[in-house]
């Protein structure tokens, strides 16, 4: 894998170019890149990077560094969400991660690989050869576990009534609110709100309607890039949750404003995911 090195605990702009892979999964944006080390002022960096107006745009900046030195094939996903904070782990940037490792690899057809992430080991499998726009990717996200605490919690969606609410964890945490239509939720207005019972942790909020034993519809607040076109993480937690409330099968279709994924509910939970290439850019800081 050809990596752009950063030297030690320098920001990346002490060490010249870097170049950053832009991936989307069902409009879920983000930056890639391969480095070193993470850089000391990453934070600022996806601040400045996914700003639409005065960056490239995107929802998180990832960079993928070495686990260990003594073995540069086996690398750690570290997610900085567009408002600068840590992600653990995120379901379309797993798999937009896979596709830009791919990319790096240019004889390369298909890829199996185990990556190293906060929330633990993730295996991502990428159908597809380097030169191709769109892959298609599997993750597999662990186990749904529970989420946190939501005693005390009190759910007002502004007009529409909530039905079943669950916490879960996929590594990262996530509230599942069940609704009649997630397209009728000011979710711009009711997910910050939600999500402020979490802090200072924060919160994935999701908006879940059952359309029949396979197929669900969902709306997200992500914590650290508000309203997003997608989430894996999140299409996952809402499968398993569903599942849980026997109201689907262990197959799942994900509608979401940017695209239907498919979700197997089992240990791990595997998340489909088309990855779109979108560009290169270099960057240069200082």
């Amino acid at each position: 894998m050809t990596q752009t090195v950063c030297d030690g605990d320098a920001p990346v702009g002490e060490t010249g170019p870097v170049n950053l892979i832009h991936c989307h999964g069902f409009g879920n944006q983000f930056l890639i890149a391969f480095t070193d080390k993470v850089p000391v002022d990453g934070p600022e960096l996806a601040r400045s990077l996914c700003d639409p107006v005065s960056g490239i745009g995107a929802d998180g900046l990832v960079f993928g560094t070495p686990t260990d030195r003594a073995d540069l094939t086996r690398l750690t996903f570290t997610l900085f969400n567009s408002d600068g904070s840590r992600a653990e782990v995120s379901g379309n940037g797993l798999a937009c991660f896979g596709h830009a490792i791919l990319r790096t690899l240019p004889q390369q057809e298909d890829l199996d690989v185990v990556v190293d992430t906060a929330a633990g080991p993730r295996r991502i499998r990428v159908v597809g050869t380097a030169a191709d726009v769109e892959v298609s990717v599997t993750v597999d996200m662990g186990a749904a576990g529970d989420g946190p605490d939501l005693r005390g919690l009190s759910v007002e969606l502004g007009g529409p009534q909530a039905g079943r609410v669950a916490s879960v964890d996929m590594g990262n945490p996530h509230l599942v609110v069940e609704v009649a239509d997630p397209a009728a939720i000011d979710l711009a207005s009711v997910g910050p709100q939600l999500e402020a019972y979490f802090q200072p942790v924060g919160c994935n909020v999701h908006m879940v309607s059952v359309v029949d034993r396979s197929t669900i519809w969902i709306r997200t607040w992500e914590r650290g890039a508000g309203l997003t076109e997608a989430c894996g993480s999140g299409a996952c937690a809402a499968a398993a949750t569903a599942r849980s409330w026997g109201a689907v099968d262990d197959i799942v279709r994900v509608r979401m404003p940017g695209g239907e994924t498919t979700v197997v509910v089992g240990d791990p939970v595997v998340l489909s995911v088309t990855s779109t290439f979108v560009g290169d850019s270099e960057v240069a800081y200082g």
